[in-house]
């Protein structure tokens, strides 16, 4: 299972879109009802079963909850990329990811002392992908203005379509501003 689930992973360059193999709409929820730490992780591993690849549900809680007492996965602006800490094959038979928005802002340990009200859950077998990821999360929740529009828009479908735009947008731009040979 695990060399069949990674061997995609291997072609992955950093020009490629990655969020739309690994974040389906029906992987998002816009009212996740946690209110405080735990019941956001307990939530976010039930809509990480909905995906049907997870495995073993509580063992992967486990690993989020062993992950977040090392150090909150919270970062400044109001996210969260929840993920475990080791990759562990046996936790799902597929590397994907989930997002949820909280009804309330939830006190999860960001830098800026700023509720955190929107969560990915990040799975990934391979730890190239899984780095992949967490980076590129990172890149289009701080270098687009996809941020808000996370905030505002209820559907499933069109928060899809907006992150997706938004790592096109910025992928894009990286593009541009990357130097070609002939230039170096």
């Amino acid at each position: 299972i695990h060399r069949r689930s990674t061997q995609a992973s291997q072609d992955y360059l950093e020009t490629e879109a990655l969020l739309p193999s690994l974040l389906k709409p029906s992987q998002i929820e816009p009212q996740l009802p946690s209110k405080t730490k735990k019941s956001a992780l307990r939530d976010m591993v039930a809509l990480a079963e909905r995906t049907g690849s997870v495995l073993d549900a509580g063992a992967l809680r486990a690993s989020l909850e062993e992950r977040e007492e090392l150090c909150s996965t919270a970062l400044p602006g109001g996210f969260a990329l929840l993920h475990s800490r080791h990759h562990q094959e046996y936790l799902f038979d597929s590397s994907f990811i989930t997002f949820a928005r909280t009804l309330q802002g939830i006190h999860f340990g960001a830098p800026d002392g700023l509720p955190t009200r929107l969560f990915f859950l990040v799975c990934c077998h391979d730890e190239r992908l899984h780095l992949h990821a967490l980076a590129r999360l990172c890149m289009v929740l701080l270098k687009s203005d996809v941020v808000p529009l996370l905030y505002t828009l209820m559907d499933p479908t069109e928060l899809y379509n907006t992150l997706t735009s938004a790592e096109q947008a910025v992928l894009e731009g990286r593009k541009r501003t990357r130097p070609t040979e002939e230039q170096t």
